[in-house]
């Protein structure tokens, strides 16, 4: 805005400027040959008298007398010529030609291409006086007066644009206050502005924000309540029944019963497994990812692989790189980045060949990376496999929306995902790499 306003203001006020000053010197132009025709007139008018006494005093002569013979020579602006009834020169200045002027012997003014010309009579019609002003002497001080226009234009044109430039800065920097303010609320950042010292303008734009920042934390507050809630509602009869299910299993002699059982069994675990996923989901959705604060991230790192190597099938199968990562600090939002990695985590497991443990790794540049051992995904399946319930080839156990969940929060806590297959420094298996800037 500060560049197009500059570009603009300063294109008009130059045109104006330029306008202006091509007006005042038409304006000068008219009133020069004013002043010029006056004197013209003024002059012939004032010389006639003398002239006329010159010659009717002195003998005639058939050829033209020349004034300031014998006198020191100068540069005559106005020449002047003395003609008779048959347009004879009788007298001209010293430096007025011999031949008679190109204009008719009338009382008035004649153009020629080099002169104005003006002709006084006398005498009855007898004598004419032509008094001749050079059109160059005009156009100089034409331009000269032009000049006087422009050239302090020159000077103060760059002025005028450093003037506009600071006034345009001061007018604008709320404008570019509030507009840092508004960039600056985001997923993880909704805090009112609060911003006082606002042009009345600005100032109802900031009020609207401020009460639309609020009601979208009282909706997103909502969803997360509802969340939480929900996990406590769904989750405790689920188990309940699952618990139930495998009682009933134990109790049941070997037959039909018992299978249908175990299948009520399996169900039950894909169903709670599902729920999980879908409340993950819900909280993705609601815009966690960005914390205020920064936190340490290789304490949660830790506690993740920890807890998934307590449970008896998964014993022996993670390892944990740090490689002299003592400390991961990044605004991320802890909850957001536990679910993250549970989920990668749990898809390299479940993928993975069992013989060969899962490995992840923390850099100090902000990369963490899971993987594991396995078939080769192909290419195209790979860029697929983040979007919901898509699965690869696999016959193994999920819901298609690990993956899925973890693309959606990695892009709210502003980092990205990398998917690789081959995993890197390998021949096979499958790599998830994330990079928190």
């Amino acid at each position: 805005m500060t560049r197009k306003l500059m570009l603009w203001l300063g294109a008009a006020t130059l045109l104006f400027w330029v306008c202006a000053a091509a007006f005042g010197a038409l304006v000068m132009r008219e009133e020069f040959d004013e002043v010029f025709d006056s004197a013209l007139q003024e002059t012939a008018q004032r010389l006639m008298p003398l002239v006329v006494d010159d010659l009717f005093q002195r003998a005639h002569s058939p050829d033209p007398r020349r004034i300031g013979d014998g006198a020191l020579e100068h540069e005559e602006y106005l020449t002047y010529q003395v003609r008779d009834r048959e347009g004879r020169v009788l007298m001209h200045s010293h430096d007025a030609p011999a031949q008679p002027f190109d204009a008719p012997l009338g009382r008035g003014f004649w153009d020629t291409a080099t002169h104005r010309i003006y002709t006084e009579e006398a005498v009855s019609g007898t004598l004419f006086l032509q008094i001749a002003d050079p059109l160059a002497h005009r156009r100089e001080a034409t331009m000269e007066g032009a000049l006087s226009l422009v050239i302090p234009l020159l000077v103060l044109a760059p002025l005028s644009m450093a003037v506009i430039w600071i006034v345009i800065r001061r007018s604008l920097g709320p404008i570019e206050v509030l507009r840092r303010e508004i960039g600056a609320r985001d997923g993880g950042n909704l805090s009112p502005m609060g911003m006082i010292g606002l042009p009345v303008e600005l100032d109802t734009i900031a009020a609207s924000v401020d009460r639309l920042l609020e009601r979208l934390r009282t909706a997103l507050d909502a969803e997360r309540e509802f969340a939480a809630n929900s996990a406590h509602e769904l989750r405790t009869p689920i188990a309940g029944a699952l618990a139930q299910t495998q009682r009933l299993i134990v109790e049941l002699p070997q037959g039909p019963a018992k299978a249908r059982a175990r299948g009520i069994e399996t169900s039950l675990s894909s169903l709670g497994h599902l729920v999980e996923k879908l409340l993950q989901l819900a909280r993705a959705e609601s815009g966690i990812g960005i914390a205020d604060h920064a936190i340490d991230l290789v304490p949660a790192v830790r506690l993740v692989v920890e807890d998934f190597g307590r449970r008896p099938e998964n014993a022996g199968r993670l390892i944990l790189d740090i490689d002299g990562c003592g400390t991961l600090i990044r605004k991320v939002d802890v909850d957001a980045f536990a679910i993250v990695l549970r989920n990668l985590i749990e898809n390299a497991l479940i993928h993975g060949l069992p013989d060969i443990p899962v490995t992840v790794s923390v850099r100090i540049d902000g990369t963490i990376a899971i993987a594991n051992a396995g078939p080769v995904v192909p290419v195209l399946e790979l860029q697929a496999l983040t979007k919901r319930f898509k699965r690869g080839a696999t016959t193994a156990t999920g819901s298609g929306l690990g993956l899925a969940i973890a693309a959606m929060l990695i892009q709210r806590m502003g980092a990205t995902l990398e998917l690789a297959s081959p995993a890197r420094g390998r021949e096979n298996g499958f790599e998830a790499i994330i990079r928190i800037p």
